[in-house]
């Protein structure tokens, strides 16, 4: 029995060369989708591409720059051409760096992180929306952050770019909702990415996580599949976080008054330890 949850569904995800993006999709085309990596970085999205088509499954990579118009036009007539149709969208792409100080910014650096973190997500589902509601089916699926609703030191355009998906999300599933097309953000917690991260780094991320440990790409995998999946057929304009609980916190472990140091060992039960 076939138990692939996206069989036959079209997906485009956006900043799919690597991290998230391409663990998205590396496992929507191993529940049955295919898939269009899209990428500003076009040779590492052929290489995502290639490696999903070498594990027997079907992905076409698009160069494209999700804050350009005219570039976002081409990835959905690629799309088309190849495929007929669009089922899903996971809007990803952003960029994060590099972090100022308010009294430090420009224009040019709110204008950067605004159009390819916010006005993208426009761009795309412009797109992707009458084809969905001329269906009457579509997920559509915006990468937010903890940012969104908290605040970073240095990040203050990407918070904001970051608070406007969410607002986003919210009035896209009301507009959409009632031709069938569901509209939900996943929130990603502290995910390591590979990308200028050292041991020290990490340890002090995994320290201030309840579950104990740091996030991985593959962890939104399932995630987004969920979205995605008729499972979620009456999920829409919600907010899926996955941190590993780091945004339930009132205060960092670092600076808590009961600490982890002091929770009760748990003793070991020897009537359910398995051999």
């Amino acid at each position: 029995m076939n138990h692939r949850q996206l069989d036959g569904k079209v997906a485009i995800v956006t900043g799919a060369a690597r991290g998230i993006g391409s663990a998205i999709a590396r496992r929507y085309a191993a529940e049955g989708a295919c898939v269009v990596v899209a990428d500003i970085d076009e040779p590492a999205a052929k290489e995502t591409a290639e490696s999903i088509g070498a594990s027997g499954a079907t992905a076409v990579a698009v160069g494209t720059d999700v804050g350009v118009s005219t570039s976002v036009d081409t990835l959905f007539e690629v799309t088309l051409d190849e495929f007929g149709t669009v089922d899903v969208l996971v809007n990803n792409a952003a960029v994060m760096g590099p972090s100022r100080h308010f009294l430090d910014t420009d224009e040019q650096w709110w204008d950067r992180y605004l159009t390819t973190n916010l006005k993208s997500h426009y761009l795309c589902v412009r797109h992707a929306a009458p084809i969905m509601a001329r269906k009457r089916s579509g997920s559509i699926i915006n990468v937010s952050s903890g940012g969104a609703t908290r605040s970073h030191r240095g990040m203050i355009a990407y918070d904001a770019s970051k608070g406007g998906i969410e607002a986003v999300t919210r009035g896209l599933a009301l507009e959409l909702g009632p031709y069938g097309v569901r509209v939900n953000t996943l929130v990603p917690g502290l995910i390591a990415t590979g990308q200028d991260e050292t041991t020290e780094s990490l340890r002090r991320r995994d320290e201030t996580i309840p579950l104990g440990r740091g996030g991985v790409a593959e962890d939104l995998a399932g995630p987004a599949v969920f979205l995605a999946s008729e499972d979620a057929r009456y999920v829409t304009g919600t907010r899926l976080v996955v941190d590993g609980g780091v945004l339930v916190q009132q205060r960092s472990p670092q600076i808590e008054t009961f600490p982890v140091s002091a929770f009760p060992e748990v003793p070991q039960d020897d009537s359910t330890t398995t051999g």
